[in-house]
C-alpha cells in the first residue's frame, strides 16, 4: 500500500522551521511493511490544503496530515480534510466539555476560538491526545470507490509521536495485511555518482521488487535498499541476493555493506591490523582527526596529530625540513610525505597522514590551482603519495579532501 504524508504549516516553509516527524512517521510505517511515496509541505492556505488532500487521496491508499489542528484561524486541517473528501465537520459535545475541563485546571476562561479544537469530521474517531489541547482523528472511508486511511494528527512532536504510537500504529496493524520490509545499506568511497549509477544501475534495475536509492555527498556514494514482503524471511534474502551482486560490481570502493561511516570502518580496519594513526593537517584543519574522533573508542587506535596550518609548524610537529618547503612549496607531494612521514615518527604511530592543499578561495596559481590537494600516507616501509583536484567553495574542497584521505587510510590497510 502506498502512503503519503503532508506536513502542514507555513512554518515550515521557512528557514527557521523544519519537518522532523515525517522522518519518525516513515520509520514507524516502514516497520509495518508501509512504504512512503509522498512527502509535502504545504502552507496554512486553505485552498492549497484542500488541494494536496485530493491530490493525496487520488495517488495513495494511507495519508497522514500533521499539523493544523490548533485553535487559531490559520489551523485548516481539519477544514481542508472535510472539503476534500466532501464530508461535513460537526462540533463534538465530549470534546467541548474535555475542552473546558482543561482550561479549569489552568485556572483560566477558555477563548470561543479554542472551541474549534472540537470539530470533528463526521464519521471519524477522535485519537486522545493527553499531552495537548487538540485531539487528533482516524478516519477509515472509501473515496471514489477506494478505501482510505486517513489520520490527523498534531504538529508538535511532542504530541505527534505519542499520538502516533499509541492510537495510529495499533489501528493499522490491525488493519493492514502483513507485510515485512528489509533494508541494507551499502556505502562506498570517492567513486563518482554517475559512474556508480552507470556500474550499479543495470544491475538493481532488474530487481523491481527492491527500492533502490542513491545519494551522494562530499565523495560519499550511499545505497539504500528496500524490499517488502509477506515474510520477513523473504524480504532479507531478496535484498540478499541484489546486494552481493552490487557489492562485487563495487569492488573495492566498496567500504561498507551494514551503514557504518568510513570512519568506522577506518578505525575497524586499525584495530584488526593492530595499527595505530597520527594525523598531520594543513588544509583540513582538523576534520579527518575530528570524524575519526566522532568514533566512541577512537583512543585505542588513534594516537592524534597536529593542525600544521604554518610553515614554521609544519616544520616544529611535522619534522619537514624549511628548506623542503622553500624548494617545492608548502602545497607539493613533498611537504605531503615528509608531514606523514614527520607526524608518524614524532608519535611513534604505525601510520602516518599528510594533507595540505589550497581550500581558496584565494591562493591558488595556474600550476597550483584552487581545490589542490596532496595527500600521503606513511608506514615502516613505504610511503604513498597522492594528489586530486577538487571544485567547489572552500568547505566543499575541505569535506572531501578529509573523505579522500580517509579512503586512502582504509586502502592502505585493506
Amino acid at each position: 500500500m502506498k502512503s503519503e504524508i503532508i506536513a502542514v504549516g507555513s512554518e515550515m516553509l521557512t528557514p527557521f522551521r523544519q519537518d522532523t516527524n515525517s522522518l519518525f512517521v516513515t520509520e514507524r510505517l516502514n516497520e509495518i511493511g508501509v512504504t512512503v511515496a509522498f512527502k509535502s509541505i504545504v502552507g496554512d492556505r486553505l485552498r492549497d490544503l484542500v488541494s494536496a488532500i485530493r491530490t493525496a487521496l487520488g495517488r495513495s491508499d494511507i495519508l497522514v496530515l500533521m499539523g493544523g489542528l490548533g485553535p487559531t484561524e490559520d489551523d485548516l486541517t481539519r477544514e481542508a480534510t472535510a472539503e476534500a473528501l466532501g464530508i461535513e465537520l460537526k462540533r463534538d459535545a465530549q470534546q467541548v466539555a474535555a475542552l473546558h475541563a482543561r482550561a479549569a485546571t489552568w485556572r483560566i476562561t477558555m477563548p470561543d476560538n479554542n472551541l474549534k479544537q472540537a470539530d470533528v469530521i463526521k464519521g471519524a474517531e477522535i485519537l486522545p491526545n493527553p499531552n495537548g489541547s487538540a485531539p487528533g482523528q482516524w478516519l477509515d472511508v472509501t473515496h471514489e470507490g477506494y478505501r482510505k486511511l486517513i489520520m490527523l494528527v498534531p504538529g508538535p512532536p511532542n504530541e505527534c509521536r505519542p499520538m502516533i504510537d499509541a492510537e495510529c500504529m495499533p489501528r493499522l496493524r490491525e488493519i493492514l495485511p502483513v507485510r515485512h520490509i528489509a533494508k541494507r545499506t551499502l556505502k562506498a568511497a570517492m567513486i563518482p555518482e554517475s559512474q556508480a549509477d552507470k556500474l550499479l544501475a543495470p544491475i538493481y534495475t532488474t530487481y523491481t521488487d527492491v527500492e533502490t536509492t542513491i545519494l551522494a555527498h562530499a565523495g560519499d556514494i550511499q545505497l539504500t535498499l528496500l524490499c517488502a514482503k509477506k515474510s520477513k524471511e523473504a524480504a532479507e534474502d531478496r535484498v540478499e541476493e541484489l546486494a552481493t551482486k552490487l557489492e562485487e560490481a563495487l569492488d573495492d570502493w566498496l567500504y561498507s555493506s551494514e551503514g557504518e561511516s568510513l570512519e568506522q570502518i577506518v578505525l575497524y580496519y586499525l584495530g584488526l591490523r593492530q595499527s595505530t594513526l597520527a594525523v598531520a593537517e594543513s588544509c583540513t584543519g582538523g576534520l579527518v582527526a575530528q570524524r575519526i574522533t566522532s568514533v566512541a573508542g577512537a583512543s585505542r587506535t588513534f594516537l592524534g596529530g597536529a593542525v600544521v596550518y604554518s610553515d614554521p609548524l609544519k616544520t616544529a610537529f611535522a619534522n619537514v625540513p624549511p628548506d623542503l618547503i622553500a624548494k617545492h612549496g608548502a602545497v607539493s607531494a613533498e611537504a605531503a610525505v615528509a608531514m606523514a612521514e614527520g607526524i608518524r615518527k614524532r608519535t611513534g604511530a604505525t601510520l602516518g597522514l599528510g594533507v595540505t592543499g589550497i581550500a581558496g578561495p584565494t591562493g591558488g596559481t595556474e600550476t597550483k590551482p584552487v581545490g589542490l590537494v596532496y595527500f600521503a600516507v606513511s608506514d615502516a616501509q613505504a610511503t604513498d603519495s597522492y594528489n586530486r583536484t577538487f571544485r567547489g567553495d572552500r568547505d566543499r574542497v575541505r569535506q572531501w579532501a578529509a573523505q579522500q584521505a580517509l579512503d586512502l587510510i582504509r586502502r592502505k590497510l585493506m
